[in-house]
């Protein structure tokens, strides 16, 4: 790479420019994880789990297990590489090969817009079950909301806060829901580990709406956001990737409990809003207001997380370099929640987009992760670092897995 010289910084190599760590960097370890935990939990895993559940019971409990282990894999191998290199995923795919960083830019960006259809939504469809309001106004209103997080000063710190108090409620209202039920444990710990079948579209669909897409790269570029970036800072991107995980596990896992509930009791979801069946059935009108709360924090904290990570695939300058990215950010920002809530308005149907959309960022994850492992074994992207070998294998089997999955769920929809 060619040395350059900025009216910022002078960049002579590409790990340059990465021995600073921020004042508080365990603080923005934790943005990053409660951003990607939440993106993980949003109204797509909402519906995605209640449909599921009701389809296949507690066989459902193995895509639950396969996706945990695989939010183990994926984030622990993107975020160390993304923060080693001091590079988002984007700038280190155009370093692998010209031009495939505005390829894989794409592929995420695409994802994410129409998760964030979905995002928008389900905070709508929140909303509704609040107030009574339309979900397309309830949309309406959610996106504003998202945007004056975006536009206010400290943008960044605020949409942290935002986050982790939506987490919380998150948390409480599943917990709640779960103690006041009679949950079958042993039949969910059975057919987790031992299923009498496996269905691939289920698996694709939860590990790609929960992990695949733009999910997998929001706390990596979080990170690097908040000035984490270079070896050094390994232990606290470890300490962020364990956080995310856990407490998106916790809420995927009480989620499906409550469903099991519901389902093996003999009651039927509504498939036009499956996820809001569980909560009815499980506390009448009460659990329903419920819902109603939990939906808008998954809605909101996934519009904001969909939002920063898919616009962040915009920016391709290297370490402190200011590029134009930074000079339209918050029109981009703008731009990206008023496209994805019109097309909501007009479309509708939430419950349908967010299964399809997870289906779709099934079928990315096994390219962009193969990207990121290709990285952590070049010298020129990362330097002396040495990526851990079972991350990489671990990895590689990830890819395989999903590339075949994906195939054998396409080829069983003809």
């Amino acid at each position: 790479m060619a040395n350059k010289t900025t009216k910022d910084s002078k960049i002579t190599s590409p790990l340059d420019d990465l021995s600073a760590t921020p004042r508080n960097p365990r603080g923005v370890a934790m943005g990053a994880a409660f951003l990607m935990a939440m993106a993980a939990v949003g109204p797509g895993f909402l519906t995605q789990t209640a449909t599921f559940t009701g389809q296949m019971g507690a066989n459902f409990g193995f895509a639950i297990l396969i996706c945990i282990i695989f939010d183990i894999i994926v984030q622990m191998n993107v975020w160390r590489i993304i923060v080693v290199s001091g590079k988002k995923a984007q700038v280190i795919a155009n370093d692998i090969f010209p031009g495939l960083g505005y390829f894989l830019s794409f592929l995420v960006g695409l994802g994410g817009l129409f998760f964030n259809i979905g995002n928008v939504g389900g905070a709508g469809l929140g909303l509704n079950v609040l107030f009574g309001i339309s979900p397309e106004n309830g949309a309406v209103i959610a996106a504003a909301l998202a945007i004056l997080i975006f536009v206010v000063k400290n943008a960044l710190t605020v949409m942290d806060r935002t986050v982790q108090v939506l987490a919380f409620v998150k948390v409480a209202i599943l917990v709640y829901i779960i103690f006041i039920m009679a949950v079958p444990y042993h039949e969910a710990v059975q057919h987790t580990f031992l299923p009498t079948k496996i269905d691939f579209y289920s698996i694709v669909t939860i590990v790609g709406g929960t992990v695949g897409g733009y999910i997998s790269f929001s706390g990596g570029h979080r990170l690097i956001e908040g000035g984490l970036r270079g070896k050094q800072n390994i232990k606290y991107v470890n300490e962020g990737a364990l956080t995310g995980i856990g407490i998106a596990s916790v809420i995927r896992v009480l989620l499906f409990l409550a469903g099991l509930a519901v389902v093996v009791a003999g009651n039927q979801l509504d498939p036009t809003n499956p996820a809001a069946s569980i909560f009815k059935i499980a506390a009448g009108n009460f659990g329903y207001k419920f819902f109603g709360i939990l939906l808008f924090a998954a809605g909101m904290t996934s519009i904001l997380g969909s939002t920063f990570t898919s616009t962040s695939f915009l920016d391709y300058a290297v370490g402190s370099q200011k590029g134009t990215f930074a000079k339209y950010r918050k029109v981009l920002i703008l731009s990206f929640i008023i496209v994805s809530t019109v097309i909501f308005y007009f479309i509708g149907n939430p419950a349908k987009v967010l299964v399809f959309v997870g289906a779709a960022n099934g079928f990315v994850l096994p390219i962009s992760l193969a990207i990121l492992l290709i990285a952590g074994s070049s010298a020129k992207i990362i330097g002396t670092y040495k990526h851990p070998k079972w991350l990489t294998y671990s990895g590689w089997l990830v890819v395989l897995f999903m590339a075949y999955a994906s195939l054998k769920t396409v080829i069983g929809l003809f």
